[in-house]
This record gives C-alpha cells, structure tokens and sequence, in this order.
C-alpha cells in the first residue's frame, strides 16, 4: 500500500477481505512457486507441504509427506493447486479452536453437505492409509454403535465423527489384543504389545517409550502382559497432558527437584478433581521413566523421557514454572518471598542503573546542546550566540573544549538509576493492574501507567535536572560574563536549598507525564504491531533499538514546548533577561516576547537526544537481563538475532500455531493408520494442469 492510499484509507476506510492479513499473503508469496496463464501465483502440493511443515523441524514419527493429505482439505475447488484465497481459508480454518477435527472432518466430508457417508469413508480410508499388518473391523459391534447396522448406516455429523474419532484408538487396540488372543486367556506376549503400540499409538510417543514398551510385563509377576495392563498403558498415554502437570508441581516443591510414587499421587490427589489415576497407572509412569535408575527417587530429567515426544539425550531440562494457580513454593533464588522479591527488586534497579547510564552517556552532548539552544533568549538578549544546533556544537568545542560537551554529566549519572528505576517499576505495576487474564490491556490505561510513572519520576529528574541544566549554561557564562566563578554541583545543591532543588517542578510535571504517557504505549505497539514480538517471537537488539528510538521521537517532539518552560525555570537568569514568576507567567512571556516558534526551539536536538537514549536504555536493559540473569530464575533464552531457545518441547515453544494445529490434525488421523497418507498420493508436480507453469 503506497502513502497516498494508507492516507486515503485512514481518512474513508477500506475494505479488505478478513483472511488476507499481512502475514498470510507473506507466507503464500513465499512458497507458491506456479502462475497460471493470467499470471496469478498458486501453490502446488509440495509448495503446500512447505509452507504448513517447513523442512528443517523435528516431526518425530510423522514424514512430512503426509502433510499432503491436507492439501485435499484445502484444495475446496479441487483444481489440484490453490490461490491465495484457498490459502486463506485453510489458515482460517487452521485459526478455529477445534481445528484439527474440523480438518479431519472436511478431509472425509466429500460433498462439503457437513456430514459424512460411510461408503465416502470407508473409500477415503482406503485410499490414504498405508495397509496397516493389524486389521479393522469396521463391521464390529462398535462401528456399528457409531455409524448404524450393515444394512442401514446412517450419515455421520461433525460431533458424531469426531466422538468416533476420539474413541476410535482405544477400539482399535483392544480388537488387536483379542488377534494376539485367540484363546481368550486375557494374555498376550510383550512383543505383541510393542507391535500394538508402535502401530496404533506410536506417532505421539517418544522413542525412549517405544523402545522399552516390551519390559511392561515387569510390574508385575509374570512374563506375559494383560488386557488391564494395556488399559492402562492407554490411560497413561492420553492423560500424559496431567500427567505432564502433576510432575512440574511435584518436582517443584521438591527440595532435591526429585518425587517418589507416593509423592505423584499426592499431587494428583491435590490437582484432579474426576481424572483420578489408578495405582497401575503411577506404576507405568514411574516404571518407564525410571528404566536404568535403581532409585524410586525420580527427577525431571526422568520423566522427560516419558512426558516429551521429541526428548533426546542432550535435552533434558528442569521443569519450567508452575502453571495455573498450582501451589507454589516462596524460593529467595527465584525471587519469591518478601526478602527473594527485594533481592529481585536491587537487581532490577541495578540493571536500570548501568542501561540508564550508558543511554545517558551516548547522548548528553546533544542534550547539552539542546538546553543552550532553548536557554536562548533572541528578543532581549540582542544577537543570538547560536545560529543552529550545529552552530551550538561547533561554538562549545571551541570555547569549552571537548570535555565542555559533558558538564553536568556526574549528576546525570548519579540521578539516572532512581529515575529509571521508579519510572520502569511504576509503568509494569500499573500495566499489570489493567492487564487482563489473557494479557490484552486496553489504550487509555497504557497511557494511565505510562503518565503514572512519569509522574513519580520528577521526585528524582527535578532536582537531577535543574542541576545538571546550571552545570550545562554555566560554560557559556564563563566564557561571556567575565568575572563569573565555575561551580561545583554541590555548591548548587547547597545554594538552592531543598525547595531551591524543585523549582520548575510543575513544568516537569507537564512534561514528564504526557512523554511517559505517549512513549510507553508507542514502545509496546511497535514491540509487537510493527516486529511482530509474541511468546513464540522475541526481538533481537536491533528491532528494540529502533522500537525504543522509534517510540521517543513523537514522545519528545511533542512535549518540546513543556521542556523549554521547564529549562527557563530552572536557568538562573542573567543580567537583562526576563525573572519568571512561575509556569504561566513564563509560557506567556515567552509567547509575548519570541513568538510561538520558540515553544519548539532545541525540538530537533532533543528529538535526536531522547529517542536514541531511551531506545539504547531499553535495548541495553534488556540486553542485561538477558546475559546478567538473576541468579537461580528461570529464564528464557534468547540470543542476538531474537532467536528462542526454550529447554523443553522446542517445537512446541517456537512453532507458529498453523504448524501445531496441522501437527495435531495429522496426529487424529493417523489414529486411523499409522501410514495414513504415505503412500499412494498424487505426486505434487503441476505439470499435468494445462497453462501453469514454474513462477
């Protein structure tokens, strides 16, 4: 979209079909690699393939060939490739909360009437799934339950196909077990229930499962393994989401981070209200997360093996915080508790105070020049000293030396610690008390925290400014006025007095909390509206440099008009200038003797002064908190180019949601087959459609 039209639109509005946000189009002019004669860019099945399964992420039991299975839902026209609207659609899909039954659904919903025939059914069945060695009966008393007798099926809905599809697995196994069981002992080998497993479940099981599932036999006393066990086995796989729960809470309170049995079932008793585990149910959790360890002691690294699908050796981590409101205990290393949180507190001041410096340091000249340049008094003064900023530069190195750029730069320093850490600490109170529980938090109280903690600030920038603002006009002085001592920053602090030290505050005031109240909200849209920041997304150095300098620059051109009111204030005035008596008397005179235009002088320098410090200040605090952690927190670890490293589940922690959901999708149907959609798709060249051609 070109200026004019952005202008245009932001003036009338436009209309824009809902599916084809920015990120939709991106990722479809991504991977579409065809054109059709009118030019217009599709997508083949491997282009398809591509773009919802990228190439290089972990997808354990699942090849990504399968992911073409989909391709059938979203091609609704079946034109064998899709347009950017088909694209849309399928991500739309993707976006509902029940997903990936929904696509399940659609994938044997031939006609799109929003049911499905059984004949329909049963031939897709046919033609996606890989020939599995252990055979369904869909003429059993259970698919009869579901679809109606052999004589009179009935058309499935979407609640009743996805029910079936739910209970289907369980179905599955126990008409394997009666295979392996002809003589109905209720018994079967170890290795025909690894083969049961593998088969039917072992797509969303980890290897260090699979590989040990024949030693199930070892809880109990015989060799052979019974139909109770392998009930069991189920249960324990399709709650490993609580199961996952009750042993982060557990391992957590844990002083050595390690639960016997009694230990899990406890928490569970704490945690479950109807989902209670059976006793043969703990002891197939701890049986294989305890394989190789002799203790009944175990850790997280333990059940990892277990709980992960994609754990690998190396992998193992501690677990992450607690979710929910599970009972949590006060740790001093984790910053919990009344002495942990002042421990928490020092640190996070201590950060502000090192970022808070350097972001000084980077740009006081400017700021030095920008106080000379709105001190500047044309119209009783006679002829200006300082054409322009540039000028103003030039005229100090020449007169004061280099160094003359930095006076007043000890109380800056000594001032910038408390300033940022008040204004930090008040704006994410403030945040956190109009943030919803789903994080979302509406403009007006953005701007509240935002003002809040400017507001709070002047008790330390007041006193930090007009000594620093006499530090940085005294230079000129000396070098115009003869006879005129240089002070020290003492001598100012002690002359002015403490009510000498808040003189100007109200003009602080006015522009400190509209600064903090437009800076704030502008910083945290452009986080995460213009770099896209999520849980799933961090940002590098670069994008919250810019988002920090980006943010500052309205912020301090705006309330230019309060700075100069504020500088005059606190200037001690020379011979032949004009003694304010307060706010209003000076914004008047001011008005009355140099016209609108000087309300805005120094603008420019202290656009170029605030916007790169706050964005050095907050890039570098992050950066902090980033390489300098507190000691014993977890944290999430990110390196320069924004990248996430989650200890646990990384595909789950980093994926966009369209990949989870299509993993999931696939997960459902290959209940049906483990090969489900392996063999016998359609190659994914385009070759065969008349007129498309390679884009």
């Amino acid at each position: 979209m070109t200026v004019k039209e952005a202008v245009k639109e932001s003036l009338i509005g436009g209309e824009h079909p809902p599916s084809l946000s920015d990120e939709t189009k991106r990722l479809f002019d991504k991977h579409a690699t065809f054109t059709t004669p009118a030019g217009e860019r599709v997508m083949s099945r491997d282009d398809f393939v591509n773009a919802i399964a990228p190439p290089k992420e972990d997808y354990h039991k699942i090849k990504r060939e399968q992911y073409g299975v989909l391709f059938d839902v979203a091609d609704r026209r079946k034109e064998s490739y899709l347009d950017l609207k088909d694209w849309a659609a399928f991500e739309m899909l993707l976006a509902k909360p029940d997903a990936e039954y929904q696509i399940a659904f659609r994938l044997f919903d031939v006609e799109g009437k929003g049911t499905v025939k059984f004949s329909d059914f049963i031939e897709k069945y046919k033609k996606y799934n890989g020939g599995s060695t252990i055979p369904f009966n869909w003429n059993s008393d259970w698919a009869t339950l579901y679809l109606g007798g052999k004589d009179s099926r009935h058309e499935l809905t979407y609640p009743q196909f996805s029910q079936m599809m739910r209970a289907l697995q369980g179905e599955k196994v126990r008409q394997a077990f009666r295979l392996f069981d002809p003589k109905d002992t209720g018994f079967i080998e170890p290795e025909q229930f690894q083969r049961i497993i593998v088969e039917t479940q072992g797509h969303k099981l980890s290897d260090h499962l699979l590989e040990n599932l024949h030693t199930l036999c070892n809880i109990g006393s015989g060799s052979k393994i019974s139909y109770a066990n392998v009930r069991a086995f189920q249960n324990v796989v399709r709650e490993l989401d609580l199961i996952d729960t009750i042993v982060r809470s557990a391992t957590a309170k844990s002083p050595d981070g390690k639960i016997t049995r009694a230990d899990f079932l406890n928490e569970a008793a704490k945690i479950t209200r109807f989902s209670h585990l059976t006793p043969m149910e703990a002891d197939i959790v701890f049986h294989f997360a305890g394989v190789d360890n002799v203790s009944d002691r175990l850790s997280w690294k333990d059940f990892t093996r277990v709980l992960d699908p994609l754990w690998r050796e190396v992998q193992a981590a501690a677990p992450a915080p607690i979710i929910g409101n599970l009972p949590t205990v006060a740790s001093v290393t984790h910053g919990e508790g009344v002495f942990g949180q002042i421990l928490e507190s020092a640190y996070n001041f201590g950060l502000g105070a090192i970022a808070g410096a350097f972001g000084a340091t980077v740009v006081y000249p400017i700021d030095l020049v920008k106080t000379r340049m709105q001190n500047q008094r044309t119209k009783v003064v006679g002829e200006m000293m300082y054409k322009n900023s540039l000028d103003c530069a030039k005229k100090v190195i020449k007169n004061e030396g280099f160094r003359g750029l930095y006076s007043g730069l000890g109380p800056q320093l000594i001032g910038v610690a408390p300033e940022k850490a008040i204004k930090l600490t008040v704006n994410d109170f403030v945040r956190s008390k109009g943030t919803d529980k789903d994080g979302n938090i509406s403009l007006p109280w953005e701007m509240f925290a935002g003002g809040a903690a400017g507001g709070c600030q002047v008790v330390f920038t007041n006193p930090l400014e007009i000594v620093k603002i006499r530090l940085q006009i005294q230079g000129e002085v000396a070098k115009n006025v003869e006879g005129v001592p240089r002070r020290s920053a003492i001598w100012i602090v002690k002359n002015l007095g403490l009510v000498g030290l808040y003189k100007g505050a109200s003009a602080c005031l006015l522009r400190d909390i509209p600064f903090s109240a437009i800076y704030f909200p502008a910083y945290a849209h452009l986080k995460k509206d213009l770099f896209g920041e999520s849980k799933t997304k961090s940002l590098g150095i670069l994008q919250l440099l810019a988002a920090g300098a980006i943010a500052g620059m309205p912020a301090a051109y705006l309330t230019t008009p309060c700075d100069v009111i504020k500088t005059r204030l606190q200037v001690e005035a020379r011979k032949g200038q004009t003694h304010y008596r307060g706010l209003i008397h000076c914004a008047q005179t001011i008005w009355k003797e140099e016209g609108f235009m000087a309300f805005f002088k120094g603008g420019p320098a202290r656009v170029m002064r605030s916007s790169p410090q706050f964005g050095c200040t907050l890039a570098a605090y992050e950066l902090l908190k980033t390489i300098l952690p507190f000691p014993g927190k977890p944290h999430e670890s990110k390196s320069l180019t924004g990248a996430f490293k989650p200890s646990v589940s990384p595909v789950e922690d980093r994926a966009p949601l369209s990949f989870l959901r299509s993993r999931n999708a696939m997960k459902i149907l290959l209940d049906l087959d483990q090969n489900f959609g392996r063999i016998n798709m359609p190659e994914g060249a385009l070759s065969s459609v008349p007129g498309l051609k390679r884009a």
